[in-house]
């Protein structure tokens, strides 16, 4: 379902100067994950490429089809009322067709898309693979036709620079940047797999801010929030740590099942039925025979409200 008009503004405004922290986004694969991080407080979610193939036991490397990854964030726009940003590599199979993706996922409910500058088929930045990236004309026209696709005022097409994973300098980074606002991105994303956020302090003391910058600090990870704030990041997204807590916890949970050939001793582990039945939003359904109709859609909506959506800072506002 589309959203509102103050949903799709949502995006933009939490990015709007002046801010005192960035804005804070969680990745997720599906309609769970999308509800915890609003009811821990994230300002937005990241419909994550990487967790999503991972969802479907998949490499992260162009396999899932833009109809998949569609499903996956109609799940989430569902379960959750925060702006989604959605992870469309480098725009699926058919670049060609860009007006389709944006209109697709606009439709979708989606505040934003996020495309990347590397050549067809993509594989995940921190793969031993080739790293190939797209001329920057090409990719800057990619840009200005999804910005043309476009058909609300408030939705936002983000432009990745893929240039420090594949070895060029800041300076190749930020031309690369510069290029892709004037083909009319309405934020950067730079991304870098170096150990220390020395890559991402470089770009920005170059950059010119014209338009708000995002990063992923998957490898250098001790940076801390208010570190990349004072460094003018606007956003900081944390990509795929839903999905690898997921990962190790649910195999160590099976395999513990396996060895000790009962449940008691991971009980104490899990999440209770109590605290499954609120991320359900269980409660909706007492005085209701079915889950469909008007009262599944009472439900739905009440699964969302119970949880407290914060500033997207990751700071208590209740």
């Amino acid at each position: 379902m589309p959203m509102s008009l103050p949903e799709i503004r949502a995006l933009p405004a939490l990015l709007r100067p002046p801010r005192n922290r960035p804005v804070l986004v969680a990745g997720a694969h599906d309609g769970m994950t999308a509800r915890l991080a609003q009811r821990n407080g994230f300002g937005a979610v990241w419909a994550s490429g990487f967790s999503l193939a991972t969802s479907h036991a998949v490499p992260d490397a162009s396999v899932l089809s833009m109809s998949e990854s569609l499903a996956a964030v109609r799940m989430m726009r569902a379960a959750t009322d925060l702006p989604i940003i959605a992870d469309c590599d480098t725009g699926f199979e058919d670049t060609a067709d860009i007006t389709s993706l944006v209109q697709s996922y606009e439709a979708a409910g989606v505040s934003a898309v996020c495309i990347e500058d590397k050549a067809f088929p993509k594989y995940n930045s921190f793969l031993s693979a080739p790293q190939t990236l797209e001329t920057t004309s090409v990719f800057s026209a990619k840009i200005e036709a999804a910005k043309k696709a476009q058909r609300g005022t408030g939705f936002m097409v983000a432009a990745r620079t893929e240039a420090f994973i594949a070895g060029l300098g800041a300076r190749q980074a930020i031309a690369r940047a510069e290029a892709y606002v004037n083909a009319g991105a309405d934020m950067i994303l730079v991304h870098s797999k170096a150990s220390s956020p020395h890559e991402i302090y470089e770009f920005m003391e170059l950059w010119d801010h014209r338009s708000p910058v995002a990063v992923i600090p998957t490898s250098y990870h001790g940076v801390t929030i208010d570190e990349l704030g004072s460094a003018g990041i606007a956003m900081v997204i944390y990509a795929h740590h839903a999905m690898r807590a997921a990962a190790r916890a649910v195999n160590m949970a099976l395999r513990s099942i396996i060895d000790a050939g009962t449940t008691t001793h991971i009980e104490k582990d899990l999440a209770t039925l109590q605290e499954v039945f609120e991320i359900q939003g269980a409660t909706g359904l007492r005085g209701s025979r079915s889950a469909g109709g008007e009262a599944g859609s009472r439900t739905r909506n009440a699964s969302k409200n119970f949880i407290s959506p914060g500033d997207g800072t990751g700071r208590d506002t209740v």
